[in-house]
């Protein structure tokens, strides 16, 4: 049995590190994964057992007593054993007030700033101690105040993770680096690290919270409210109260609340929330729409056809709220690589202290100081911090030009694709017929016209194409007959005519020449002659061949099609957009099979493209299944790993161009924290660089980690 809780106000990566790893450990606990960009924790318990949850509660107090542990987003908080006993790692962490709340007193106020305010009164201390200079006592004194207003929670909370078993982290280093220069008589030193430290601290959470609610709002497509019609009276409701059969008004500028049908009115819808498209939809009156679309001009009324949890926007909303738990392989390395990395440089510096002054006869106060920096800057804030976010800005950068990513592991899995599989209808042909070449004796424009006088009062697909490719309006016929499985005989204007296959001009007399392309050939006789042939087939995607051209110049070795269709129109398709290979007349389990084949020979990851519905087999068993129309389809959004939410095959070139420009900020971010790291490690480790240096240096890698990895939402 698997629950979701909200961690409110939990602002550090270590922390949530710290609260998987805490509630993973415990009986009765088979899995827990805590994603850190949208503040929740998954926990899947082995027996639907309510001790096993309150112990899980009871253990997250102990570790964050500050996190408020909910089962909703704005939820009352989960209840645990601990009676205010817990101790535990206590950041300050921001809580959000209740509208209803009354306005917090003077003192409230002041303890949830409290972290601004000591840096403030520590740089004022700082400042006064600098300028007095005072010495003996007074001075070890002065400075031992300053350092526990500053830093005394560190310590805290470095001794009680001690006991708790959470030895190496952050707190640790700092607690042992600053009370070892305290030690040495560093007092100045020790209280400019943990000041420096602080203020890291606090603009690493204001960088992480503000991106994080960047993000957020980017992708945000939820209406704030619903104008319902009741009794002719419209009343302003929650969107999640309103029962489907409701009429809705959306006036102008409105979002759209809820799916439905338009009753009343017409407009031009900005669909680009859900879809990425630029184009605004033009509606009327018995067309359908989506929530979470802008309604851009006439005020529409629309009777709804789901509830706000089976909504299209509340789907969307939900898929990429769920995205970021599903992690990436990079974010699981450096979840374990924090974990093994800090207890190393602990022995690092320890070396670094014991043998010069144990072997070469080196100067302790020197030897320990120089391990003490290393030990400052060896913190891996940059790398636990910057990663997850960087996936999670990659996800909400594609889910805002149209491309669902469904994790972090597939988006991971996306950028190293090298060979894609489309299925034909529907992801590379339109699914629709359409005339695709006009020949014989007579003009273009006079097979049309008499085509479409035959055809005209029919309503197969076939003839409604013949109709849109005339554009005209067709000619009067009379003396009518439709002859079963053949074809269609008139008088256009006096002039008998005919239109159907070979075997209709067959029993005309008529001799017709073989087909001169590929697809349903109908063929046209005027006044007892043959007069010309038209080709109908299913119309390639205007952006398909683009989209494989693009493919081809972004890395993707390999395109191949796989459709039920005959071998002939297989071809044609291939050829046309250029595709590397093609398989036809498959059945489903034909395509499975295929998928399976390409997938041991391709060197990279293998992408299929399908539309969702009946391609749920070959989703799955690709490396990273893509569904195409996504918008309104509940088949697509559960088969895929990736949702295109319109029908344009050129968004998966997009969805890749994000997921590759992430995993390279990813990259960027790990290597840059590493070298700058390991360069001052090296310089404080030689002498040259002091624990002030080393604490900024942490500081600023984060800081630039973070806005580096913010680059994920721009990528093109």
């Amino acid at each position: 049995m698997e629950k979701i809780y909200y961690l409110k106000g939990l602002d550090c990566a270590n922390c949530a590190a710290k609260i998987e790893r805490g509630v993973q450990g415990l009986p009765g606990v088979a899995e827990a994964n805590v994603d850190f960009m949208n503040q929740k924790l998954a926990v899947t318990y082995q027996d639907e057992t309510a001790e096993a949850e309150a112990v899980a509660m009871q253990k997250i107090a102990q570790l964050e007593p500050d996190v408020e542990v909910s089962t909703s987003p704005s939820g009352t908080p989960v209840k645990t054993s601990c009676d205010g006993s817990c101790e535990g790692d206590a950041h300050h962490h921001e809580t959000q007030q209740n509208q209803n709340t009354p306005q917090p007193s003077f003192w409230t106020q002041l303890q949830d700033h409290w972290d601004l305010v000591r840096i403030i009164v520590t740089a004022v201390a700082l400042l006064a101690l600098v300028l007095w200079q005072p010495t003996g006592l007074v001075r070890i004194v002065s400075y031992v105040l300053v350092y526990l207003l500053i830093g005394g929670d560190i310590v805290k909370r470095a001794v009680t993770n001690l006991f708790q078993g959470e030895v190496f982290d952050e707190n640790f280093l700092m607690t042992i680096a600053t009370v070892g220069a305290l030690f040495i008589g560093e007092y100045p030193e020790a209280v400019l690290v943990m000041f420096l430290y602080q203020i890291g601290e606090f603009l690493q959470d204001f960088a992480v919270d503000r991106s994080r609610k960047n993000i957020k709002e980017l992708m945000d497509v939820r209406p704030d409210s619903a104008r319902v019609l009741v009794g002719g009276q419209e009343q302003i409701m929650d969107p999640a109260a309103v029962t489907v059969g409701s009429l809705v008004v959306v006036n102008p500028g409105e979002k759209i609340p809820l799916d439905g049908v338009i009753k009343e009115g017409k407009s031009s819808l900005d669909t680009s929330a859900l879809t990425g498209e630029s184009l605004p939809k033009d509606v009327v009156a018995g067309d359908e729409i989506l929530s979470g679309m802008i309604n851009q001009a006439g005020r529409l009324v629309i009777e709804t056809t789901k509830d706000y949890g089976a909504s299209t926007v509340s789907k969307i909303l939900e898929l990429v709220e769920n995205a970021s738990s599903q992690k990436a392989p990079a974010e699981k390395f450096i979840t374990k690589f924090a974990r093994y990395y800090t207890p190393a440089v602990v022995l690092l510096a320890l070396l670094i202290v014991a043998v010069p002054t144990l072997f070469f006869g080196g100067d302790f106060h020197e030897w320990l100081y120089r391990g003490l920096t290393f030990l400052v800057i060896s913190c891996p804030c940059a790398l636990v911090i910057s990663v997850p976010l960087s996936f999670f800005a990659g996800i909400g950068g594609a889910s805002k030009a149209g491309v669902l990513i469904k994790g972090s592991n597939h988006l991971e899995t996306l950028a190293k694709v090298d060979t894609v599989v489309f299925d034909k209808t529907g992801t590379l042909t339109e699914g629709k017929f359409g005339v695709d070449e006009v020949s014989g004796p007579l003009p273009e424009n006079e097979i049309l016209a008499y085509a479409a006088a035959l055809e005209q009062h029919s309503s197969h697909p076939i003839a409604q194409s013949i109709l849109k490719a005339y554009q005209g309006t067709p000619q009067a016929v009379t003396e009518v007959q439709e002859v079963a499985g053949h074809g269609i005989t008139g008088s256009v204007q006096g002039v008998q005519a005919a239109i159907g296959n070979q075997k209709l001009l067959q029993s005309l007399g008529i001799t017709a020449p073989e087909p001169v392309g590929v697809g349903t050939v109908l063929y046209v006789a005027v006044a007892g002659k043959y007069a010309g042939q038209i080709v109908i087939n299913d119309q390639i995607k205007p952006d398909a061949k683009e989209t494989i051209q693009a493919l081809g110049q972004n890395g993707v070795k390999t395109t191949v099609m796989l459709t039920g269709d005959n071998p002939q129109v297989a071809q044609s398709v291939a050829k046309k957009l250029g595709l590397t290979k093609f398989f036809a007349g498959l059945l489903p389990e034909d395509k499975v099979h295929h998928v399976e084949a390409l997938t041991k020979e391709a060197q990279g990851k293998v992408a299929f493209v399908g539309d969702g519905i009946n391609d749920a087999p070959v989703l799955v068993t690709a490396d990273v299944g893509v569904a195409m129309g996504g918008v309104g389809s509940d088949a697509a959004i559960e088969a895929a790993d990736v949702v295109i939410m319109n029908d344009q095959p050129s968004k998966l070139v997009q969805g890749m161009k994000i997921s590759r420009k992430t995993l390279k900020i990813v990259k960027q971010n790990i290597l840059f924290a590493l070298i700058v790291k390991s360069l001052v490690m090296l310089l404080g480790t030689l002498g040259y660089a002091s624990m002030a240096a080393a604490v900024f240096a942490d500081v600023g890698v984060t800081l630039l980690a973070v806005l580096n990895a913010l680059r994920c939402l721009k990528a093109k």
